[in-house]
């Protein structure tokens, strides 16, 4: 049975209890808490900042999966790192010199992810996939939640997973974006690794069964 990674987006949680949802998740059977930093620039809204998310990591008793939604990211790895970041991922829109960035986040003992968003070809991948130890691909566009789908990612999934595969490396596909028990069940299958879930958990009667069935999808 594959190992599914599930990383609830606590951009979906409740802010007016935020403990209590970052307890939820603790105490399910999520792996990851992914995190997405929006900054009105690089996307239209604005999540959370560097407070915010030492606060989460404070009570979080599982890693950080930080996703920068932001312009020139490099600037700000070191304190991301600083305030409890396991997993750093950055767009490649948003990137002038993205091999070095990839770089800077392994240097600071982080994973370090490329995003591609729904309209970026998989082709920018070509010269820097050995670098990335995960992959973040936008099933919606980036900057809101509760987005519906975009159903040619799941090719793209299966193409992605061909690059990884013909190239004998280890690298993660994650999806962000419109995941909910039937999408993740076709992205597993088209050789997704790990499924972020936003509303589709923090609105569910039960988000720690929802988690669950999450994880425990059957290919």
């Amino acid at each position: 049975m594959k190992n599914i990674i599930i990383a609830p987006s606590v951009l979906a949680a409740d802010f007016a209890n935020l403990q209590r949802d970052v307890e939820m998740v603790n105490n399910s059977q999520a792996d990851w808490f992914h995190i997405d930093v929006m900054d009105g620039a690089f996307v239209p809204n604005i999540s959370f900042g560097m407070p915010v998310i030492e606060a989460i990591n404070r009570h979080a008793k599982k890693p950080l999966d930080v996703h920068l939604m932001i312009e020139k990211p490099d600037r700000y790895l070191e304190e991301f790192k600083r305030i409890g970041a396991t997993n750093i991922t950055v767009h490649y829109e948003a990137c002038t010199h993205i091999h070095r960035t990839l770089q800077q986040i392994k240097a600071l003992g982080c994973v370090a992810g490329v995003v591609l968003n729904p309209g970026t070809s998989l082709s920018v991948l070509d010269e820097i996939l050995p670098d990335c130890d995960m992959v973040l691909l936008m099933s919606v566009n980036p900057g809101f939640g509760g987005q519906k789908f975009i159903e040619s990612t799941y090719d793209k999934v299966r193409r992605l997973r061909q690059m990884i595969d013909s190239r004998g490396l280890n690298t993660i596909i994650e999806i962000d974006g419109g995941v909910n028990q039937e999408t993740g069940t076709k992205l597993i299958e088209a050789g997704a690794d790990a499924l972020v879930a936003g509303s589709f958990v923090f609105n569910a009667p039960n988000p720690q069964e929802t988690i669950a069935n999450l994880k425990n999808i059957q290919i």
